[in-house]
């Protein structure tokens, strides 16, 4: 299989060029990503545990999807991707956009869309992306990465702790 190639982007998110997945991540060029957050109707949320295959920041904890976004591609078209190939979920438009996170050290050169949707499970879990998933409390979550912050993705943990801090509705 052809490896991924991304939109290179520059501090505004402008796209400047393309590169290869592995050149991007050796050189440490600014790139995109989607991440969606899955609540239930119980306000749970449903976090992944990273695969131990995954080449960056295997067997951590993140959000329920997470991806980045592929050459030519839209950030609400790489959450459906993603939600789709990720968890088995399909949707026909894109969840609701949060907010953005630019691009930085903690985010993998990332500037990243956080999304936030709706949705009970079952799930159909990618193994080859994920190791298991499971529905926590919010409060569960905060106080767990206040406690063992390790055990999270750099991004995760970034867009977590804004979503606790400044939005207690958008976790109900």
């Amino acid at each position: 299989m052809p490896e991924e190639v991304f939109d290179v982007v520059n501090d505004h998110d402008e796209v400047i060029g393309h590169r290869a997945r592995s050149e991007v991540h050796r050189l440490g060029l600014k790139h995109r990503a989607a991440h969606v957050l899955v609540f239930n109707s119980h306000g749970e949320v449903f976090l992944q545990k990273r695969s131990m295959k995954k080449d960056r920041e295997p067997g951590v904890w993140d959000s329920s999807t997470s991806g980045h976004v592929d050459r030519g591609e839209e950030y609400d078209a790489c959450a459906v991707r993603e939600l789709g190939e990720e968890i088995g979920l399909h949707l026909k438009i894109s969840p609701d956009r949060l907010f953005k996170l630019s691009a930085s050290p903690d985010t993998d050169q990332e500037h990243v869309w956080v999304y936030r949707c709706e949705a009970e499970g079952p799930f159909e879990l990618d193994r080859e992306e994920i190791e298991t998933g499971a529905w926590f409390a919010a409060d569960a979550v905060t106080k767990w990465m206040q406690e063992r912050p390790q055990e999270f993705a750099g991004a995760f943990r970034i867009i977590w702790k804004r979503i606790a801090s400044e939005s207690a509705e958008l976790i109900k």
